[in-house]
């Protein structure tokens, strides 16, 4: 199992399966929400994830029609993001676990959107766009 929380710690979460591929996405809507290089997210399934304490903090914001982006409304921290077409599936943010993971970044998504002073030097495949990716 794989638990989680935001910064404040007011939300927790748990994640009863598996991880899929962690991208690190530089589009910039994901730069702009973790306020950095990149987002670095792994699609999950919603099934399998719970809100165990703080569910009133969580707010979404929809970033674009259709994409939700979750957070917590006390400190701000990013948690997931879903989409209406994809009930079935969420994109958690790596950075709120709190349990250890084994598995490393896979590749990076919207490379062609990087901020100019980001330098790839991982070696990861990189994808110009979404649909170019594994993710889907």
């Amino acid at each position: 199992m794989h638990k989680g929380t935001c910064l404040c710690g007011q939300v927790q979460y748990e994640y009863t399966g598996e991880l899929g591929p962690i991208a690190m996405c530089h589009c910039s809507q994901c730069r702009r929400a973790q306020g950095s290089a990149y987002g670095t997210n792994s699609p999950i399934e919603a099934s399998h994830f719970r809100i165990v304490s703080g569910r009133e903090l969580v707010k979404e914001f929809e970033s674009r029609p259709g994409k939700k982006r979750a957070f917590c409304r006390e400190c701000g921290s990013p948690l997931y993001s879903r989409l209406d077409s994809k009930p079935e599936a969420l994109r958690l943010r790596i950075g709120t676990l709190t349990t250890p993971i084994a598995a490393k970044p896979s590749y990076h998504i919207f490379a062609g959107s990087a901020a100019e002073w980001y330098e790839f030097s991982d070696g990861l495949p990189r994808y110009t766009e979404l649909e170019d990716s594994p993710l889907l």
